[in-house]
């Protein structure tokens, strides 16, 4: 195994490790702030602070008609939306299921792959995937579908819409944004999505019960230091130099790490329905992907 090659395997590693970990983090935050005032804050942080590693490092900002437009759809589709849809789902989900939940995020990917980019053509193992994935994630959902539709069955559902859109924008950033810098491509959306959902959270959240105590703190700081800049980085990265459906496997590793963090760490539960959904939803990952995996251990 090559030197690039080791770099590769170490940055996906890294990836998997901290977001296994960040919906417990998430979850955290959530006991003392709001949740569109906790991603605010934790992009604001995060915005600051690739602003000081590009003027320290003195890297360059495109500002080309492309990027430009690229920005603005990380910013709308890859942070702003998705991740207040992630914040307010936690309110209702538990954050090992929530990380499940987000695990289709390889068969979105795929599905926008192969619209946008041609070569990508499904196979059989590809179809069995998609099957064994929906009706895993059919069979977790069961659980909360009523008739009163329940807020817990809201919950998921956003996250789940959270991870359609961050799909999406794996796949246009892989097809249009092989130019970009993997610092600096991250500025204006993350900036951007701070100061938007601050301001909106000022505007439409209850303040009086959020507090700036030791789990804000904490929550904010990991969230924008590990889980937004480490994590970014290295995501644009590795996105530009391998298969994007390959790195989408990534979602499967990740509920992993979440349910083993919030079962020792935070006391949760996980039913015998969810836990069959669960296998079914990362079996369908694993099928959907066997070639690349194959290629990977080779």
């Amino acid at each position: 195994m090559g030197n690039h090659t080791l770099k590769l395997a170490a940055g996906y590693l890294v990836i998997c490790l901290i977001w296994g970990s960040t919906w417990l983090f998430i979850k955290i935050g959530l006991e003392s702030l709001p949740p569109l005032l906790s991603v605010g804050i934790r992009f604001f942080i995060a915005g600051l602070i690739f602003l000081a590693i590009i003027k320290i490092r003195q890297i360059e900002i495109q500002h080309d008609a492309l990027s430009l437009k690229l920005f603005a759809y990380m910013a709308v589709f890859s942070y702003s939306i998705p991740f207040s849809l992630v914040y307010w789902g936690e309110l209702y989900v538990e954050s090992g299921l929530a990380s499940i939940l987000f695990a289709v995020f390889p068969f979105f990917v795929f599905i926008f792959s192969w619209i946008l980019i041609p070569e990508e053509k499904p196979g059989l193992f590809q179809f069995i995937g998609i099957i064994l994935g929906f009706a895993g994630i059919i069979i977790i959902f069961s659980e909360n579908i009523h008739l009163d539709f329940s807020s817990g069955m809201y919950g998921m559902a956003a996250i789940v819409f959270s991870s359609l859109m961050q799909s999406s924008v794996a796949v246009i950033v892989k097809k249009y944004g092989q130019h970009l810098n993997r610092i600096s491509m991250n500025l204006y959306p993350v900036l951007f999505s701070g100061i938007i959902l601050i301001f909106v959270s000022l505007t439409v959240e209850d303040m009086s019960k959020a507090r700036f105590d030791y789990n804000a703190l904490m929550s904010v700081l990991f969230l924008s230091v590990f889980g937004t800049i480490v994590t970014f980085t290295i995501y644009y990265w590795l996105l530009q130099r391998i298969n994007v459906v390959l790195l989408s496997l990534s979602a499967f590793i990740t509920p992993i790490i979440a349910v083993l963090l919030g079962y020792f760490i935070a006391d949760e539960f996980l039913s015998f329905r969810v836990l069959i959904g669960s296998l079914m939803v990362l079996l369908g990952i694993i099928s959907a992907n066997t070639k690349g995996i194959l290629k990977l251990l080779r």
